[in-house]
């Protein structure tokens, strides 16, 4: 399976450019197509929303109805590209620039960090009033319990930041390495790294001999990979219905093998939801690269609203998940009725709500950006 995985990856790269030129991608200098990365972020934004909202059915396997489970299944593998994507958006657009390294830590680090600990104290704030959390009075006892909260998470979505400060970190290092790179160079590491996620899951990693590969794993690999996909030339590519009926293959393999799996072993099993596997590593790559070549003619108010709701995208994504428990507490979730139209309606209203509150935090003079990010 792991060799099957391997022959597919490198074809499926090789398939967008059959030389070992980077004219593409040594242009790194012309601007990135603004409006599919926009259109990207938000549909990715939105993707976030609706996984959320969809989790808490998908742990239901053993009491919900098939059908009811079913469609949590759909949304979860349909919306499992999410995360991954944000990545390579960042790779796409973070990786191909020359920075002053004290400008770029400072930049990235104030955008995200000053966002991060207010919504951080927010939800400690939050687990203490749903009595999830316990204050008992004493200062220092409850300050180590905060502290304790901003180490480890304070919500279930805040590790993403987490993950994006450490990527943060590598990113200029990465940079020179792409930047420099020959198309052969960035193609290795992105099959290396693509081995050492298939060899790592269960079904492949007893047959792993003992070689240390930890500077091939993690989200690194997303971010080079968006790179990639972004600078790389698509004139010599598949078709767009080709492209279309990879990622249908993709999105059913992952719905269908998921319930398989779950039925045979009647507990819930993640592994093709990953978004450290193949499969996953597969179906980002092909909505990336959907966004890319489809081109959506929207209207100006449409424009408008979307690039607001990308730039707002971190704020969003940090307080979205205060709005599905409150939601819940209101009766709006997966449970409302059919899950099919319940668990999308649920994080629509999620998403507009959390951009009201994010849009005004913004309009506050001087600190609006520290919260709303």
């Amino acid at each position: 399976m792991g060799a099957g995985f391997l022959f597919a990856f490198i074809t499926f790269i090789k398939t967008f450019n059959l030389e070992n030129s980077l004219s593409a991608i040594t242009a790194s200098q012309k601007p990135v197509t603004i409006d599919w990365i926009s259109n990207l972020r938000v549909l990715a934004l939105f993707a976030v929303i609706v996984l959320h909202a969809a989790s808490p059915l998908l742990m239901n396997f053993k009491t919900a109805p098939l059908t009811d489970w079913f469609a949590a299944d759909l949304y979860n593998a349909l919306t499992r590209f999410a995360v991954p994507v944000f990545v390579m958006i960042s790779g796409a657009l973070q990786l191909r620039r020359e920075y002053e390294l004290g400008d770029f830590l400072k930049k990235r680090f104030t955008r995200v960090l000053w966002p991060f600990l207010i919504w951080s104290l927010v939800y400690v704030a939050y687990s203490w009033y749903d009595e999830e959390l316990p204050f008992y009075g004493n200062i220092w006892r409850d300050t180590l319990t905060v502290l304790h909260q901003l180490r480890n998470g304070a919500y279930y979505h805040l590790w993403y930041v987490y993950m994006l400060v450490g990527l943060y970190l590598v990113i200029p290092v990465i940079g020179k390495f792409v930047r420099n790179a020959t198309e052969v160079e960035i193609r290795y590491f992105l099959i290396v790294w693509f081995m050492v996620i298939a060899f790592s899951q269960p079904y492949l990693n007893d047959y792993w001999p003992l070689i240390d590969v930890k500077y091939f794993s993690g989200y690194i690999g997303y971010l080079v990979l968006g790179y990639y996909l972004a600078n790389i030339d698509l004139s010599r590519t598949l078709p767009k219905t080709s492209m279309i009926l990879f990622y249908l293959l993709c999105l059913i393999s992952i719905t269908v093998g998921t319930y398989l799996i779950t039925n045979r072993t009647k507990e819930i099993s993640t592994i093709l939801y990953e978004p450290m596997g193949p499969f996953v590593i597969f179906y980002a790559s092909g909505v990336f690269l959907l966004a890319r070549v489809i081109v959506f003619h929207l209207p100006e108010r449409l424009v408008k609203l979307r690039d607001l709701l990308s730039n707002l995208s971190l704020g969003i994504y940090l307080c979205h998940a205060l709005f599905l428990s409150r939601l819940d507490d209101w009766g709006l979730s997966s449970k409302l009725g059919n899950p099919f139209y319940s668990i999308p309606l649920t994080a629509l209203v999620c998403l507009i709500l959390s951009f009201m509150v994010i849009y005004m935090l913004s309009k506050i003079p001087v600190i609006g950006k520290y919260i709303a990010g």
